[in-house]
């Protein structure tokens, strides 16, 4: 590896790179030593294709960044596709940690949108109809997957930004985060007495959980990402994070609200108005939070396709391919298993989550 950013681009000495591409240059330098770091192997660079001649504003173009993938090989410690999630989130972690103690002039504009081996985020200051002309890559007739998530952005809490814009490497979210500070707060103060057999000693390079300079959706985002990553499944980490209205609720069974009051005693609720959707790449889903303040509709089509968006008719369908419709209700969650084909109402799967530990 070279030892210097220089030594990367040219072997002539009174060559000349401007601070923008020395900084890029470092950043990459961190993030392959963060991967050999983490005993797992560089294979390569990629420049992303886009459509650099698309029309934009001015501004938007002037702060265009360099897109670049970085491929990652699995090391011989690494057996499941966990394990590899866990070494990636690691390695992002840890790089980008060495990345801000560089105190680089470009540093505050490094960002990864996603480093999994299950999901490709692909993001930007644009417009909803512009992702697919601007990636070339969502062009590419090879380019194919069982589900999508999609989230254009229209943001109220914080200035537009390329690093801002939706999806996060998680979720996307309709709405405000109402008790944010707390939920922040209570992040941090939890970091001194946080262990994981799955990570031991190297939980605390994890850390900070919350990553500074975000919104509410991305510090939603980075603790849903935390709780997956230390070993819960999905639906429960976004059940322990989004709960029902289960202290006053006659009808709910006992199961049920003890599952809740035992994930109480471990994490405040995060409380909206919100709708999240969520993916980890084999399940995707959508949850309203209790205040159910934002719509959620959703359609099953004849041929197994499922819609769900914020608005009805985001899709077009004749009425004879509609299977079944219906909209989500305050605390309740609809979830897609892609990999059994499976739809999962919020009835079925908080009974078999509430009952696997009684």
């Amino acid at each position: 590896m070279p030892t210097s950013p220089q030594a990367r681009v040219t072997p002539i000495a009174r060559s000349v790179i401007s601070n923008s591409t020395a900084s890029r240059l470092a950043c990459e330098e961190e993030i392959e030593r963060a991967v050999v770091g983490e005993g797992q192997v560089v294979l390569g660079w990629r420049d992303v294709p886009v459509d650099r001649a698309m029309p934009m504003s001015p501004t938007v173009r002037a702060k265009e960044p360099v897109i670049r993938q970085i491929f990652v090989g699995r090391g011989a410690d690494v057996m499941v596709a966990d394990a590899l999630e866990r070494k990636l989130y690691v390695i992002r972690k840890t790089a980008s940690a060495a990345i801000e103690n560089l105190q680089l002039k470009y540093s505050k504009e490094y960002y990864v949108p996603s480093m999994s081996s299950r999901t490709v985020v692909y993001k930007g200051l644009l417009l909803a109809d512009q992702v697919g002309k601007y990636y070339l890559d969502l062009q590419d007739e090879r380019v194919v997957s069982a589900l999508a998530l999609v989230h254009q952005r229209f943001s109220t809490n914080t200035f537009p930004t390329w690093d801002l814009a939706h999806p996060f490497r998680l979720i996307a979210h309709n709405g405000e985060i109402n008790t944010l500070r707390g939920n922040v707060n209570w992040m941090h103060a939890r970091q001194g007495i946080m262990s994981s057999p799955l990570f031991g000693e190297r939980l605390k390079d994890t850390f900070p959980v919350i990553e500074p300079d975000t919104s509410d959706s991305g510090n939603f985002d980075n603790a849903l990402e935390h709780l997956l990553m230390t070993g819960r499944s999905l639906q429960e980490a976004i059940m322990m994070m989004i709960p029902e209205a289960w202290q006053n609720a006659p009808h709910m069974s006992d199961q049920k609200k003890a599952f809740y009051e035992f994930q109480s005693c471990l994490m405040e609720p995060w409380d909206g108005p919100a709708s999240l959707i969520f993916s980890d790449g084999r399940y995707i889903g959508g949850m309203l939070d209790r205040n159910g303040l934002r719509p959620s509709r959703y359609l099953l089509t004849t041929n197994d396709l499922i819609v769900m968006g914020s608005e009805a008719g985001v899709l077009q369908f004749k009425p004879e391919e509609i299977k079944k419709k219906g909209r989500l209700k305050p605390g309740k969650m609809l979830l897609v298993d892609t990999k059994k084909g499976k739809v999962y109402n919020d009835s079925e799967l908080k009974a078999k989550l509430a009952g696997d530990f009684p």
